[in-house]
């Protein structure tokens, strides 16, 4: 069974992306997330080809903002539209927003997830985010074993995961309470099975649109798929889908694929194509933009 996830970045815009991509790579389940669609919208703008490529599918949309999505060949069975008890904003009491859904597909209950961004460290989206991966935590735990949490994390997992740990002091996404919050899924039995697969490699996963630095690969890795233990040791191969961040119009993050039982294009690599000309660490000087979504 092959698990993509992809933060497509507005999936109308990246139609011409996506569909191509599927019939290129074959996934059983994708996860997206940032479609920025309603529900409707969704259906119409994707439904009858999603169905002629055989894919179930479910999307809890917010309109123009987050917005995610299940697509599935092996089953779209017990869907669950966000999770139990997530808080909203800017009020924990607040409707939830459209980041979170999960089915079981294939025998596993897999989650397509949009974690909040953050935005600046200690700000009330910060609380908010924090809050939201601690009841999830909640949520998760009594079923890790079969679960996959897939999706844009917004959260570099260690300073490995971006491309100068000096240039984000002072931002989220890197902070000690969000790395705490990813390492208490971690810590359930959950495994981040790109890392684990490839301990030592430099693997990222999204790049500004600012020009050349993904040609540099100045990145970070923040969309992940963590595993419980009876599922990550099925993985036989994990990787970042750095050919669909080419070309023209693309999403600023790459799909996120990992094959389970068996890997139809071998055990690839880290990252595929690995970058030609990456500049090495410490190389550049890079005023960070608005921190990535």
């Amino acid at each position: 069974m092959r698990v993509a996830t992809w933060n497509v970045n507005s999936v109308k815009q990246r139609i011409p992306r996506l569909l191509p991509w599927l019939d290129q790579r074959a996934p059983d389940v994708v996860c997206l997330q940032e479609t920025k669609l309603s529900d409707e919208a969704f259906e119409e703008a994707l439904g009858a080809d999603l169905a002629e490529r055989g894919y179930e599918t479910v999307h809890v949309g917010q309109g123009q903002w987050n917005g995610v999505a299940l697509l599935s060949r092996v089953g779209l069975d017990d869907v669950i539209r966000g999770f139990d008890g997530a808080p909203g904003y800017p009020e924990p009491d607040a409707p939830a927003e459209a980041r979170a859904v999960s089915a079981i597909c294939g025998g596993v209950r897999v989650h397509s997830l949009y974690v909040p961004n953050g935005r600046e460290p200690d700000s009330d989206h910060y609380t908010y985010k924090l809050a939201w991966l601690e009841r999830l935590r909640q949520v998760v735990a009594p079923d890790a074993d079969s679960t996959m949490l897939c999706g844009d994390v917004n959260i570099a997992p260690a300073d490995a995961d971006v491309f100068d740990p000096a240039a984000y002091v002072g931002h989220t996404h890197v902070t000690g309470p969000e790395r705490a919050a990813l390492a208490g899924l971690i810590d359930l039995g959950l495994h981040d099975v790109v890392r684990e697969r490839w301990p030592d490699d430099r693997v990222f996963s999204y790049w500004d649109y600012r020009a050349g630095m993904f040609h540099k690969d100045l990145g970070m890795r923040i969309d992940l798929i963590l595993a419980g233990g009876p599922v990550a040791e099925r993985t036989r191969a994990a990787w970042v889908d750095r050919q669909a961040r080419k070309g023209s119009k693309p999403s600023d993050h790459a799909p996120v694929i990992v094959d389970l039982d068996e890997a139809p294009d071998g055990d690839i690599g880290p990252v595929v194509p690995p970058p030609s000309n990456p500049a090495t660490r410490g190389s550049v000087t890079v005023k960070l933009p608005q921190t990535p979504e």
